[in-house]
C-alpha cells in the first residue's frame, strides 16, 4: 500500500528508467535524414569510421546514438523492417548490460542487432545465446544481411559442428549459439593440451534470449562432461525387481513437494531379506543403498510421459519448462540407469565426471551480461542476487488488447475435460485459432484421444513430435486450426494470425491447469494479442490438479465439497485464484532456493576450478618459462614436506631422517647422495633451503642436458597430465563430500560452511600431492623413451571423442550433463608408457 503510494508520488522505478531513455532515442532520430541520404556503401564505411573513433579514445557510449541510426537503417534497407522507438529502447537497455522485458511479438531479434553491432566494433566478441539451435541459426541467417551490409562477418554454433569450424565461429565479430554449446566449449578448449586448439576467445558481451528460460529454468542444470565407468548393470536390474514390489505408504513413503521417497521400516526388512544382508545401512552396502535410493526415486517419482519417454528403446528427458526432448541429456549419479531399469530398455553405463560449470558461473564470466525476453518481473529479486542484472520493462509498439479471463474452476479434471470440449467445439465453430496449453506430454495425448472421439481436428506439438514444431506453429493462427501444445507453446516463433482468424476473434489460448512457475502461465498467455492483435486467454483449474494437490492438499476440494458444489459445476474462485498464487510464489521461492544452494556450493568448486584452469592455461601461454615454473613447483615440494615432517623451527634427528627419505625418493637419489652436500640438520628454515638450492642445482644440471628441447615438451605434458588426473579425482572428492555434508546439522553445524572448510583443505592437499607428483615424475624420467609424437595422437583421439559427443547431455538430481565417451589409447595397457616413466600405461597415464 506505501509502496503503491510513493509509485504514485514520485513514479516508479522503470518508468523513470525508461523516461532516461527518452533523449538517446530522441538523438537517434536526429540522425535518421542524415541515414537515408546515404548510399549502401557509405553506410558500410560507418564501420571503419566508428573503429577509428574508438581507436582514438571514444567510448561505445559516445558513438551509440549513430551507430543505432546506421543499423535501423540498414535493417530498413535489407529486411524491410525499421525498429520502432520502443526496439531502441530495449536495444540501449541490452548495451547497457541489463534485461530488457518485451512482450511476444515486439521483435526482440531485430532488437538484438543495435547493441551486438556496436559492440562487435571493439574487435571483441559479441554473442547471441539462444534456447536451442533451431533458433541460433534461423536468427542468425535472417539477420544476416543487416551484419554483412556493414562489414561484419556473423558465426552461427551448432552441436553437430568440429573444433575448426567451431573455432571460426568463434573469430566472427558476431556469433549466435545455444547456452549448452558455449558452456561446453569452454569446459573443452579447458581440456586441451595446446593453447592452438581452444575454440573460444574471450567471453566479452552476450545477450541471453530468452534469458529466463536460459538463467532460471535451467540453472539447475550443471553442465559436464564425463567419462563412462567400469559401473555394470546387473545390480540396477536385480533392485529394480525388488523395488517395485514394493507398496506405497506401507513399503515407502513419498513427499511429492520436496521429490524425495523413503523406505519404511518395513520397507527396509523387505530389502534386507531380499539381498540377504543383515543391515542396509552398513558400510559394506553403501553401493547397494545407492542403487535402493535410486531405483526407488525412479519408480515413484518419475513418471513416463511425463519427465521423460521412452522412444527407440532409450529413455530420453523431457524439459518440464518447455515440453521438449532434451536430446542426449541423461540423468547423472545412477538415476538414468535406474528409469532404464524401470522401463526394460536398454542400460547405459555410468559416468565420472571430467569437468564441469554451473550456466550461473559460467554466464558470470562474460564482462557485460544482458538479456530479453517477455516474462522476466516475477523473477526480479533472482536476477538481481545472483546476476547483479536488473529488468527494465519495455512499453509495446501498440497497446495490448488481449482478454486475459478469470480462472474457471471445477472439482474434478473430468468435469474440467468436458468443458473444455464444448468450449473449444464452440471456437472451432466460428473459425477462431486455439492454442492450449498443457503441462505434461500424457496430457496432450490424453486432450488428442478425448478430442478424436468428438471430431475436433487439431494438431498436437509435444516431445514426442517436436521435429514439426516450425510447421505446426506456422498454421496456428489460421483460422479454425486447433493446435495442443505441450509448455513450448511455440515459445522463440511468433503466432502469425490470418486476416480470416482475426475476424473470428483473434487467438484464443487456453491453459488445462496453473504452471507452477507464474512466468510460465504468463508466457502461454503471451502467444496472443501481438502488435496490437485481437486475443483471448483463460486457464481451466481443477481440483485434483497437482499444484493445488500438492500445495494446497484436499482442503480446498474439501471445502468446495462442504459448500455443496458439485462436480458438473464451474465456479470463478477469487479464494481459489489466491490460493494457486500463493501456492506458485511458494514453489517458486522453493526453486530459488535451490538454485541458490546450487551455486553457493559451486561458488567454492568456482573458485578453485578458476585456480586449476590459470594454471592450466599458464602453463599452455608460459611454453618458454616452463623450466621456471619448474623450480618454482620444487621449491614448493621441498617446502610441503619440511612442513609435514618437521613442523616446528628445531629438527629432531628423526625428523631429519625422514624428511631426508622423502625427498630422497622424490628426486632419484639415495639418502647417501645428501651426506657430502653440508645440509643443516637442527633448523628448519636453513634445512629447507640447503634442500632447495641442492636440488635445484641437480635439476639445473638435469635441464642443460642433451635433451633440454625434448625435456621441455615432456615437462609441460606432465604438468598438463597430473594437474587434470588430479581434478578428476579432486571432482569426485567433492561430489561425495557434497551427498553427505547435510548431515552436519545433526551435530548442529552450517553444512555449507563445513563443506567449504573441507573442500577447501582438499584442494590444499590435492596442490601439494600436484607439485610432489610433478616433481617426482620429472626427476624420474626417462627422456630417451619420451615420445610427444605418440601422446599427442592419444590427446587428439581423446579430444575428438568429446567432441564427437559434446552436445550429449546429462543430469544431476534434475540437471544437465555431457557425456562424451572415452576414446581408446592407441598404447596398449600393458605397453611402457610413452611419457618415458619406465611404467607400464596402465600404471601411469592409462590409470
Amino acid at each position: 500500500m506505501i509502496a503503491g503510494l510513493l509509485a504514485r508520488i514520485f513514479g516508479t522505478n522503470n518508468a523513470r528508467q525508461l523516461k532516461l531513455l527518452q533523449p538517446l532515442v530522441a538523438l537517434i532520430n536526429d540522425f535518421d535524414p542524415q541515414m537515408r541520404g546515404l548510399t549502401d556503401d557509405q553506410l558500410r564505411l560507418k564501420t571503419q569510421q566508428f573503429r577509428e573513433q574508438l581507436a582514438q579514445g571514444k567510448s561505445l557510449d559516445d558513438i551509440l546514438p549513430e551507430a543505432f541510426a546506421v543499423v535501423r537503417e540498414t535493417a530498413h534497407r535489407k529486411l524491410g523492417q525499421r525498429p520502432y522507438d520502443v526496439q531502441l529502447m530495449g536495444g540501449i537497455v541490452l548495451h547497457q548490460g541489463k534485461i530488457a522485458e518485451m512482450k511476444t511479438g515486439e521483435g526482440k531479434t531485430l532488437t538484438a542487432t543495435l547493441p551486438l553491432y556496436l559492440n562487435a566494433l571493439t574487435g571483441k566478441s559479441a554473442h547471441l545465446v539462444t534456447v536451442n539451435d533451431y533458433l541460433a541459426r534461423r536468427d542468425a541467417e535472417w539477420m544476416a544481411p543487416v551484419y554483412q551490409s556493414l562489414g561484419l562477418s556473423i558465426g552461427i554454433l551448432q552441436n553437430s559442428m568440429h573444433d575448426h569450424d567451431r573455432k571460426a565461429a568463434y573469430q566472427a565479430d558476431i556469433l549466435y549459439g545455444t547456452n549448452s554449446e558455449l558452456g561446453f566449449d569452454y569446459l573443452r578448449d579447458n581440456m586441451k593440451f595446446r593453447l592452438a586448439d581452444y575454440v573460444q576467445r574471450e567471453l566479452n558481451f552476450a545477450i541471453v534470449d530468452e534469458v529466463d528460460s536460459i538463467l532460471i529454468d535451467e540453472a539447475r542444470t550443471p553442465l559436464i562432461i564425463s567419462g563412462a565407468s567400469d559401473e555394470t548393470s546387473d545390480l540396477y536390474e536385480k533392485v529394480n525387481r525388488v523395488i517395485v514390489k514394493l507398496q506405497k505408504d506401507t513399503d515407502y513413503e513419498v513427499d511429492e513437494k520436496e521429490r524425495r521417497a523413503v523406505l519404511t521400516e518395513e520397507g527396509n526388512d523387505k530389502v534386507e531379506r531380499a539381498f540377504a544382508i543383515e543391515n542396509l545401512y552398513a558400510i559394506d552396502n553403501v553401493r547397494l543403498l545407492h542403487h535402493v535410493n535410486q531405483a526407488l526415486k525412479a519408480n515413484a517419482l518419475f513418471r513416463r510421459d511425463v519427465e521423460y519417454v521412452v522412444r527407440d528403446d532409450s529413455v530420453m528427458i523431457v524439459d518440464e519448462f518447455t515440453g521438449r526432448i532434451l536430446s542426449g541429456r541423461r540423468y547423472s549419479d545412477g538415476l538414468h540407469q535406474a528409469i532404464e531399469a524401470k522401463e526394460g530398455v536398454v542400460i547405459e553405463k555410468e559416468s565420472q565426471t571430467l569437468a564441469s560449470i554451473t550456466l550461473q558461473n559460467y554466464f558470470r564470466l562474460y564482462k557485460r551480461l544482458s538479456g530479453m525476453t517477455g516474462t522476466a518481473a516475477t523473477e526480479a529479486e533472482e536476477f538481481h542476487q545472483i546476476y547483479k542484472l536488473s529488468i527494465i520493462s519495455i512499453p509495446t509498439n501498440v497497446p495490448a488488447i488481449r482478454d486475459d479471463k478469470s480462472d474457471l474452476i471445477f472439482l474434478t479434471k473430468n468435469a474440467k475435460y468436458k468443458a473444455i470440449v464444448d468450449d473449444i467445439q464452440k471456437r472451432y465453430a466460428v473459425g477462431q485459432p486455439v492454442l492450449i496449453g498443457t503441462i505434461a506430454v500424457e496430457t496432450s495425448e490424453l486432450l488428442s484421444t478425448i478430442f478424436e472421439a468428438h471430431h475436433i481436428p487439431h494438431e498436437v506439438l509435444n516431445a514426442k513430435n517436436h521435429a514439426r514444431e516450425a510447421e505446426i506453429v506456422a498454421h496456428a493462427g489460421e483460422k479454425g486450426r486447433v493446435t495442443i501444445a505441450t509448455n513450448m507453446a511455440g515459445r522463440g516463433t511468433d503466432i502469425k494470425l490470418t486476416q480470416e482468424a482475426r475476424m473470428a476473434g483473434g487467438l484464443y489460448i487456453l491453459g488445462t491447469e496453473r504452471h507452477e512457475s507464474r512466468r510460465i502461465d504468463n508466457q502461454l498467455r503471451g502467444r496472443s494479442g501481438r502488435q496490437g492483435d485481437a486475443g483471448e486467454s483463460r486457464f481451466y483449474i481443477s481440483l485434483e490438479d497437482d499444484l493445488i494437490r500438492i500445495f494446497a492438499g484436499d482442503s480446498v476440494k474439501k471445502r468446495m465439497e462442504q459448500i455443496g458444489m458439485k462436480e458438473d459445476e464451474v465456479v470463478e474462485s477469487r479464494m481459489i485464484s489466491r490460493n494457486i498464487e500463493n501456492s506458485q510464489e511458494k514453489v517458486e521461492k522453493y526453486n530459488f532456493e535451490r538454485r541458490k544452494h546450487l551455486l553457493e556450493y559451486d561458488d567454492v568448486l568456482n573458485q578453485q576450478r578458476t585456480v586449476v584452469y590459470e594454471y592450466r592455461r599458464n602453463i599452455l601461454e608460459g611454453e618458454a618459462a616452463i623450466f621456471e615454473m619448474v623450480r618454482d613447483l620444487i621449491v614448493g615440494a621441498v617446502q610441503d614436506c619440511v612442513a609435514a615432517q618437521a613442523p616446528l623451527r628445531q629438527v629432531t634427528q628423526e625428523q631429519y631422517d625422514a624428511v631426508i627419505k622423502k625427498i630422497a625418493q622424490m628426486a632419484n637419489l639415495s639418502v647417501n647422495d645428501f651426506a657430502a652436500q653440508g645440509i643443516t640438520k637442527n633448523q628448519s628454515e636453513t634445512l629447507r633451503t640447503d634442500l632447495i638450492n641442492f636440488l635445484l642445482s641437480r635439476y639445473q644440471l638435469y635441464s642443460e642436458g642433451e635433451h633440454a628441447d625434448k625435456l621441455q615438451h615432456a615437462q609441460k605434458w606432465l604438468m598438463l597430465e597430473t594437474i587434470d588426473q588430479a581434478w578428476k579425482v579432486h571432482m569426485l572428492n567433492l561430489e561425495s563430500l557434497q551427498d553427505g555434508i547435510g548431515l552436519r546439522q545433526v551435530g548442529q553445524k552450517n553444512p555449507l560452511i563445513e563443506y567449504k572448510r573441507e573442500s577447501f583443505d582438499m584442494f590444499e592437499d590435492m596442490m601439494r600431492n600436484v607439485r610432489w607428483e610433478i616433481v617426482h615424475h620429472i626427476f624420474h624420467l626417462d627422456i630417451k623413451q619420451f615420445d610427444q609424437q605418440k601422446i599427442e595422437q592419444r590427446r587428439e583421439q581423446e579430444l575428438r571423442a568429446l567432441q564427437m559427443t559434446g552436445g550429449q547431455e546429462t543430469t544431476i538430481a534434475g540437471v544437465t550433463v555431457a557425456t562424451p565417451t572415452s576414446a581408446s589409447p592407441e598404447i596398449g595397457r600393458n605397453e611402457p608408457c610413452a611419457c618415458g616413466s619406465g611404467k607400464k600405461f596402465k600404471k601411469c597415464c592409462g590409470k
